[in-house]
């Protein structure tokens, strides 16, 4: 299997500049110690799974680029009796700083949102949003309107193969401020990551509208390996 790297493959994405649609598997360095993940595009996948996993072991579980490295079982042979996340939508969108351009593929939907003066809200730091944020990602912020009896929240941190990453918790009519918000943090044009599980459907809408697109899909484990791999393969 060929070395890759995540980072750039998504850019690319972003970008309309897909993997090639051959079926294969490539494989990326983790990005966080311990936590692996699959990530897969139309017809390629990207394992980032340590090293100790040989490429020969991966095989003969079974790998390939059409959907096979989100089969169950794959997932749960590399994860051992660790822990599995949830296998989510990957939606990316490029942080722009606000304006007053119409909705639009290339433009920010959520420009027409009052930007709302997010701040640092410590208080929210144990809600589920947050609490999920810091377990699978780095450098968490957890942002929230001054008003502190507002409860919603959003979350930038360094997420997937280390690109920023928001998430929002909150009702429809704090949800877009707070998107806005969290994403005129970002550095002009700095690539923003938002995960969604599929059966969210009101989530991944909200994303939709607000310009983020899919560009494939992923799911992360905290591998627990009490035996290699090539073991359970045998």
């Amino acid at each position: 299997m060929d070395r890759v790297d995540l980072t750039a493959l998504l850019r690319g994405a972003a970008g309309g500049r897909f993997p090639p649609v051959d079926g294969g598997v490539s494989r990326a360095r983790p990005w966080r110690a311990g936590v692996e993940a699959a990530v897969a595009f139309t017809g390629h996948a990207v394992l980032a799974v340590a090293a100790e996993v040989s490429d020969e072991a991966l095989l003969r579980l079974g790998v390939h680029g059409y959907g096979g490295v989100h089969d169950p079982r794959l997932v749960a042979a590399l994860a051992g009796q660790g822990e599995i996340g949830v296998l989510d939508v990957l939606l990316v969108a490029p942080a722009t700083e606000p304006t007053a351009q119409a909705p639009g593929p290339e433009t920010r939907p959520d420009s027409d949102v009052p930007v709302a003066p997010l701040v640092t809200r410590p208080d929210l730091a144990c809600a589920e949003r947050a609490r999920h944020a810091h377990l699978w990602r780095d450098d968490v912020r957890v942002l929230g309107l001054p008003d502190h009896e507002t409860t919603g929240l959003a979350t930038l941190s360094r997420g997937i193969a280390g690109l920023t990453e928001v998430g929002i918790q909150a009702e429809d009519g704090e949800a877009g401020q707070l998107l806005a918000g969290a994403l005129a943090r970002v550095p002009r044009g700095e690539l923003v990551l938002a995960s969604v599980t599929p059966g969210n459907a009101r989530s991944l809408r909200f994303f939709l509208r607000r310009g983020f697109v899919p560009v494939g899909s992923v799911q992360q484990w905290r591998p627990r390996r009490v035996r290699p791999v090539d073991d359970a393969t045998g």
